[in-house]
């Protein structure tokens, strides 16, 4: 049940591109500050990351995962076009912060100090179904995140797949008020094409457990009958192949833009 939880048009069904890049933390950094960090990232955010050609941007920090030194920096374009140009604005807007060049490399240098040499990249394309807050959120909410992988079913469609998505998410998603907000992604470019990621946010650790009692709480509410929600199981889960993975980040407030 749990697995069809890939909405569809909520809030804001605009296909937008997403960049992960996911850094690891300079564990040789002696001198690592929390504090200092963030007031290195927040002087970038204002100079640099809010006048760019990003539609929206965030860090996510480790939380429960499988490696404590991970960040996301999770970046949004309005299209390919936005991330192809997007690294020469950021140029130029860098050259205007700081147009002296040995304070430029003296910046960037203790930026870069902080995190270690490897990265990993992906692209993701948002998928129909999103529940968009209004507002960015201004303390570290959780990001519950899983991973589920699609199944091919010969007797699939899309119109049955797209109806069974609408019912998931106009009887369950939108009517849980825990989950703040929710973001239904597919691979765009990347080591997975089968992949499919759906972000849950919500306030607290226990609201994620909350959240999804609710949801089973909503899902015998609609599907009230044995027969009902094992028909709409059955359909519904044969696009998907039954295994997922589970991760939680913490949205670090103060880089939000």
């Amino acid at each position: 049940m749990l697995l069809v939880s890939n909405s569809s048009s909520a809030q804001e069904d605009k296909q937008y591109l997403i960049t992960a890049t996911t850094l690891h933390w300079n564990m040789n950094n002696e001198d690592f500050s929390m504090d200092e960090w963030k007031a290195v990232e927040k002087e970038y955010l204002d100079k640099v990351v809010k006048r760019t050609l990003y539609h929206w941007s965030r860090i996510l920090m480790h939380y429960f995962t499988a490696d404590n030194t991970e960040l996301i920096l999770v970046t949004t374009y309005e299209s390919w076009d936005a991330i192809e140009k997007a690294g020469a604005k950021e140029e130029e807007l860098v050259k205007a912060a700081w147009p002296d060049e040995k304070a430029r490399n003296a910046f960037f240098e203790k930026k870069a100090n902080y995190y270690a040499h490897n990265h990993s990249d992906e692209i993701y394309s948002t998928f129909p179904g999103a529940k968009i807050p209004k507002e960015n959120f201004d303390k570290p909410m959780l990001y519950y995140i899983r991973e589920s992988t699609f199944a091919y079913p010969k007797d699939g469609n899309k119109k049955e797949f797209t109806d069974l998505r609408n019912q998931y998410l106009n009887a369950v998603i939108l009517k849980n008020d825990y989950i703040k907000a929710y973001y239904p992604n597919v691979h765009a470019w990347g080591a997975d094409n089968t992949k499919f990621t759906e972000v849950f946010v919500v306030e607290s650790l226990g609201d994620i457990e909350k959240a999804l009692d609710k949801n089973g709480e909503l899902f015998k509410a609609n599907w009230n009958t044995d027969e009902k929600a094992k028909e709409f199981n059955k359909k519904a889960g044969k696009y998907f192949s039954g295994a997922h993975g589970d991760y939680i980040y913490r949205l670090v407030p103060e880089l939000s833009k």
